[in-house]
Parts: structure tokens; C-alpha cells; sequence
């Protein structure tokens, strides 16, 4: 299985969207709190970056079955 740009579908953009909103809310609740080490804050981190990361790879290495 490779990955490839073709497959690009609306699936990927919602794990690339869940991706980033993981990466925002990191930043944004570590600057806002001043607070860089939480387990709480990394256990939602982690479960939205590991869910875009495997969503993107997921979706664009799934083949396209055409219907007949």
C-alpha cells in the first residue's frame, strides 16, 4: 500500500483538521495557564494528534473501489 495524493478526500481533511485543533489547544491552554507539563492536557493531546496523524495516513492509503 502506498500513500498517495489522489485519494485525497473529504476524510482527510477532517483528520488534518483534528490534527491541528490538537496541536492549537496544546498551545493555546499551555499559554494561556502557563502550564507546559499536565497529564490532563496531554491525554486530550495525545488522542487528537494520534487520531489525525492515523486518520490522514488511513484515509490516503485506502484505494478508491469503483462502482458499478
Amino acid at each position: 500500500m502506498e500513500i498517495s495524493i489522489k485519494n485525497f478526500s473529504a476524510y482527510t481533511i477532517a483528520a488534518l483538521i483534528v490534527l491541528i485543533a490538537g496541536i492549537i489547544f496544546y498551545l493555546t491552554w499551555s499559554l494561556r495557564y502557563n502550564v507546559w507539563t499536565d497529564v490532563g492536557i496531554y491525554s486530550i493531546t495525545i488522542v487528537l494528534v494520534l487520531t489525525g496523524v492515523l486518520g490522514t495516513i488511513i484515509s490516503l492509503t485506502l484505494e478508491k473501489t469503483e462502482e458499478e
